[in-house]
């Protein structure tokens, strides 16, 4: 069995599949204070509830935009499934080139769920995340990476405004009953939810401009995913697809593509 991890800022996903089909899937909060062993017992007693033990992890590839957190999974690995991680990064050969100036500075998260979103739709496309930041991703129809656009996710947005603003408060993050808000409370989820809506729209279309630009051929594709993507592509009529577990399918091809390489990162 393969175990995938995707280390993000705020959650980690984790996926055990047994060839192409995803077993069991998990998501935690992703604290930088926890340890190995934190870690490795949270992990393992996951794993218990459904018969499963580290000693039948064959592989493990792990992507992580969080550094900290990074060898403290590739020590979990050594330590209690005698394995040796694959970490995805930007020179890992995976068959899709890094189309930007500086391909060092692309998060491992954005290159797996570009991966996946190829393998599963199509391109060109554009994929984005509603997380702790609001990413865009633009792939070419060869499932090559050309660029995005990175916003300040929904989250940030809500606690910048009520903690630098002595009458607002935090607000639950879900539509109002309309943008015409008639209270402090409806008018700042409209503002927050809706003037998020109108950010993610401006952008799609600035971005489809500059894809046909390029003269890539067939339908430009929207795929969201992302711990908000259920909140938000209801709102959005451009997002055609919602796939939560694109970075954990994303991890799977990773390995796929690196577990036959001598240099496999």
């Amino acid at each position: 069995m393969l175990l995938a991890i995707d280390i993000s800022n705020t959650n980690i996903k984790c996926g055990i599949y047994e060839g192409k089909l995803m077993k069991h899937r998990w998501v935690i909060s992703t604290v930088r204070q926890r340890t190995t062993d934190e870690y490795a017992m949270l992990l393992s007693d996951l794993m218990r509830h459904v018969d499963c033990r580290f000693c039948d992890i064959k592989d493990i590839i792990i992507s992580s935009v969080v550094p900290p957190l990074t060898p403290i999974f590739q020590e979990l690995a050594v330590r209690y499934c005698t394995k040796e991680a694959l970490i995805v990064s930007y020179t890992s050969d995976l068959g899709m080139n890094l189309l930007i100036d500086n391909p060092w500075e692309l998060g491992s998260d954005r290159i797996v769920t570009s991966l996946a979103a190829h393998h599963l739709y199509g391109g060109p496309a554009i994929i984005v995340a509603f997380s702790t930041a609001t990413t865009f991703d633009v792939i070419s129809s060869k499932g090559d990476f050309l660029g995005g656009a990175i916003a300040p996710g929904l989250v940030i947005s809500a606690e910048a405004l009520s903690s630098s603003a002595s009458r607002l408060y935090g607000v639950d993050l879900k539509p109002p009953r309309a943008a015409l808000g008639k209270n402090t409370i409806e008018n700042m989820q409209s503002g927050i939810i809706y003037g998020h809506v109108g950010l993610v729209q401006g952008l799609i279309c600035r971005l489809r401009a500059e894809i046909a630009g390029l003269k890539e051929d067939g339908e430009i594709k929207i795929i969201a995913h992302g711990g908000l993507a259920q909140l938000m592509a209801p709102l959005i009529p451009e997002i055609q697809h919602v796939n939560q577990y694109l970075p954990l399918e994303g991890l799977r091809l990773a390995y796929e593509k690196l577990r036959d390489k001598d240099m496999p990162v």
